[in-house]
């Protein structure tokens, strides 16, 4: 058997506004759904809804209803569970269809998409509970397959989510930490006993994400039956292609007038017409392998820019105070059983919030540039720096 592990992450920040320091004490209102600015949260949701999230979705439930073994694996942040209930329920109505017919498999991750796990375990407990019960209360089923946010993977996360009963959990598949080995095996994680690793297999994931419309690649076009010859090939070092990808690749990173969907679905039936070839779901691909070796990640290792690190979050004095200022108020913050107050806070701990203050050059700079809703990472650091300002007089009324 030769098996894709297709495994899409959908995720959208609640975007913090262009927050005045006049707005402190004033106005509580930090992430204006209605603004009028660049960043309006409902703005780009629906935005997305139409370029990526409506046309992938229908393409994925159509390869569903043609093929019973087609089978493919979301994570989905509760910050867009929060913007879809009020913006487009209609998408989480499709994806329970999807989940109720067996074929798609809801992972576990942090509801807010946050860095929790490198600041306050504590926290990073609460967030993982808190998604695995809003997965279970709107799609009926517990993840038993982990991944931390942008693939932030260590050894001690590994055991941890050994210790809380997963089967297996998902990270970067590189080059550094693998050496002569291949990602299209299944592995053991340093430290562990039961749990499965498996990991991206970054080439041929980001011809995809990221190689597919650039005229100046060398391969561009990419055509499927192309694509699909890499994929023989490459299974001859293991039989699991772990195709791992923003959903927002389609549509939203690669355009629709690239020929992204035509491809995606084209390499389904293509992937499908031979008999040997499988898709399976992430539990399924950890259930059906035995680990081929052990894998030890002592330093933390992302799926982001060149260093694949946590360099794209914490380069620069601006996000490490960022960060340490935020997780310096929790105590505070759960202190007085607010909820709303305590909702704002963890809406602060989204990962977007620090990648937007990053001040890297050349492409990765590009990249960040791209995904940020602010003008520059300083004037984002100025508002989120504001926006804790406020969160602190708001304290003042439980002293």
């Amino acid at each position: 058997m030769r098996a894709i592990c297709l495994y899409l992450h959908i995720h959208q920040p609640v975007r913090y506004r262009e927050y005045s320091i006049f707005d402190v004490g004033s106005d509580s209102n930090y992430f204006h759904d209605n603004y009028n600015g660049r960043q309006s949260n409902e703005r780009i949701f629906k935005k997305v809804a139409d370029k990526s999230y409506r046309p992938m979705l229908n393409l994925l439930e159509k390869n569903m209803q043609k093929y019973p073994g087609f089978k493919v694996s979301f994570s989905i942040t509760g910050t867009w569970l929060d913007q879809a209930e009020k913006w487009a329920p209609e998408l989480i109505g499709q994806i329970r269809r999807m989940v109720k017919r067996g074929q798609l498999e809801i992972v576990g991750e942090t509801y807010y998409h946050s860095l929790a796990f490198f600041y306050n375990l504590d926290e990073f407990n609460a967030q993982v509970g808190q998604h695995a019960r809003k997965i279970q209360e709107v799609f009926g089923v517990t993840p038993q397959v982990f991944r931390n946010t942008e693939f932030a993977y260590n050894d001690s996360l590994a055991q941890w989510a050994e210790e809380k009963g997963y089967k297996g959990i998902l990270a970067e598949g590189w080059d550094k930490i693998l050496g002569w080995r291949s990602p299209n095996y299944v592995y053991r994680p340093a430290g562990c006993k039961n749990i499965k690793l498996l990991l991206k297999n970054y080439r041929l994931s980001d011809d995809i994400a990221f190689r597919f419309s650039n005229h100046d690649w060398k391969e561009w076009p990419l055509t499927v039956p192309k694509y699909q010859n890499w994929l023989n090939m490459d299974c001859l070092r293991g039989n699991l292609i772990n195709l791992f990808m923003d959903f927002e690749t389609f549509g939203e990173h690669q355009w629709a007038d690239t020929g992204i969907f035509n491809f995606m679905d084209h390499l389904i039936s293509s992937w499908l017409s031979e008999y040997e070839n499988k898709f399976l779901t992430v539990s399924e691909a950890c259930e059906t392998n035995k680990p081929a070796d052990e894998i030890s990640m002592p330093e933390t290792i992302t799926w982001a820019d060149t260093e694949r690190d946590l360099s794209a979050w914490l380069s620069n004095s601006m996000q490490t105070s960022a960060m340490n200022d935020l997780y310096a108020m929790r105590e505070a913050i759960l202190a007085t059983q607010d909820t709303g107050l305590i909702n704002d806070w963890r809406y602060m701990t989204t990962s977007d919030h620090p990648y937007s203050m990053c001040t890297k050059y050349w492409n990765d700079g590009d990249v960040h540039a791209y995904f940020s809703a602010y003008a520059s990472p300083y004037e984002s650091f100025m508002y989120f720096e504001n926006v804790l300002r406020d969160l602190d007089y708001r304290l003042l009324q439980y002293i």
